[in-house]
């Protein structure tokens, strides 16, 4: 068993610079622990079988939701239930750690030209 490695967060935010593609920084538990930097509009989508968390580091993250918007700071996460539809936007550019299932796309069962094949390990 390999020695446990600390993961830092700024470092990490500091190595690209694109928006909407999420790079996985390490796993858990059969999940993929992902960080992106989010800005504009991302496009409607659902997650069939796996929950899906977004916890802000900085900035403001707005998630739209079939009966409304919810609104998340730095210091705040909100949990999207599997199967819920939602689409998340950043008037400014928000630094978010996220985690979804092992291999779960980024956009779920709904591909788009935001759908990213496969994401780069930092």
């Amino acid at each position: 068993m390999s020695a446990p490695v600390t993961i830092n967060l700024a470092d990490k935010f500091a190595a690209f610079s694109d928006r909407w593609n999420p790079r996985i920084v390490g796993t858990y538990n059969g999940n993929e622990l992902r960080v992106a930097k989010l800005q504009g509009d991302f496009t409607w989508h659902s997650h069939a079988d796996t929950d899906e968390l977004f916890f802000v580091v900085e900035g403001n993250l707005g998630i739209e939701f079939r009966d409304g918007v919810r609104r998340i700071g730095a210091g705040e996460m909100l949990v999207v239930p599997k199967g819920t539809e939602h689409r998340p936007f950043a008037e400014d550019e928000a630094l978010v750690f996220l985690i979804d299932r092992e291999g779960e796309p980024n956009t779920g069962i709904n591909p788009s030209d935001l759908t990213r094949a496969s994401l780069e390990t930092l």
